[in-house]
């Protein structure tokens, strides 16, 4: 009996939300392998807000999902047939490889093999060990060079990346601040991440949030992590302290505008002689085991938590990835394919 994948689809180019009419589901029998290739078996694919991104037909750092293709996404699973000899069977692997049933990876390319720990839930080289984590470090000690004192602001204080910068930032000596939406989310940032002080965006003003970041940070702030964009970038950026640095990580209020405004106060990092980079983890490929390793050493020692959220089921890559553009899940979103 052949064995049928399953390949999530983009068809058409999103125009603003992404509908369910932009993608389909296509059924296809295994390709066959040539030399140096080997076939996984996908168990869990990260859905990150990135991934609009590659849905436009627009330069970034990766190009533009072709139509027709399978929607790009970082997964986990397990190698079932090979013809590379560094890549034998039965053996995990993660890579950048799409929202489908089983991916063909090639020596050289993306993926990269897996030896599990018994500590460690699979599902973290995903999340805390995997895209999510190495972002939130770098952005943080590489890009914003945190200091013993400083008051940092993460917009996204929830999510994954957001927690997570602001339990590094909190070991490195910093006052940490963080923004999210609604009042379970603000508690959980406190109480189960350990940050300073939560403030609510949800029904705020771009004044009446400049006027709650005040309040919270009546010296300004050091470091902005930016993750939403929008007001709460704009409210932000009337509160820098001189010198101050941001890190623009992501946009995700503004992904899906048909019109974007982008930020309207940046004129607030001239009289703060203030810098603002982008955070783009990739450009440190070759420090990913190091810091792969610290941050599994926090991990492991409870000086870093990760909540994940998992919807199950290939069928559900709509629903589950719009969850990331409504505000409804409760950590790093996966998605799980094999039960």
């Amino acid at each position: 009996m052949s064995i049928e994948n399953v390949r999530f689809l983009l068809v058409s180019r999103p125009e603003g939300s992404p509908s369910p009419q932009d993608f389909s589901f296509v059924y296809t029998g295994l390709p066959a392998l040539r030399d140096g290739e080997f076939l996984v078996r996908n168990h869990f694919a990260s859905l990150d807000p990135a991934m609009r991104g590659w849905m436009d037909d627009l330069p970034s750092y990766l190009p533009p999902i072709t139509l027709g293709d399978p929607v790009r996404a970082a997964t986990i699973g397990v190698i079932v047939e090979s013809k590379a000899a560094a890549y034998p069977l039965g053996k995990w692997v993660a890579g950048l490889h799409a929202l489908e049933n089983y991916s063909v990876g090639s020596s050289g390319g993306t993926t990269r093999l897996i030896e599990p720990s018994a500590r460690v839930p699979i599902t973290n080289y995903l999340s805390i060990l995997g895209g999510v984590g190495l972002t939130a470090y770098f952005g943080l000690f590489d890009e914003c060079n945190p200091k013993t004192g400083d008051t940092i602001l993460i917009s996204g204080a929830a999510g994954a990346v957001g927690s997570l910068v602001g339990q590094m930032a909190k070991l490195a000596g910093c006052h940490v601040i963080g923004i999210a939406g609604g009042n379970e989310k603000c508690d959980r940032i406190v109480d189960c991440y350990g940050f300073h002080d939560a403030i609510d965006y949800s029904g705020k003003s771009l004044d009446d949030l400049a006027q709650s970041i005040r309040q919270a940070a009546p010296n300004g702030i050091d470091i902005v992590f930016e993750n939403v964009g929008g007001i709460i970038l704009d409210a932000a950026l009337l509160n820098l302290r001189k010198g101050a640095r941001v890190a623009l990580c992501g946009l995700i209020s503004e992904y899906n505008c048909l019109e974007r405004v982008g930020a309207r106060n940046l004129w607030s990092l001239i009289p703060a002689h203030a810098s603002i980079r982008g955070v783009l983890a990739t450009e440190f490929i070759e420090e990913f085991p190091a810091v792969r390793r610290q941050l599994e050493k926090w991990l492991i020692a409870g000086q870093l938590k990760i909540d994940e959220h998992i919807e199950y089921g290939l069928e559900n890559a709509y629903p589950a990835f719009m969850r990331l553009f409504d505000g409804s899940n409760n950590g790093k979103m996966l998605l799980q394919m094999v039960d």
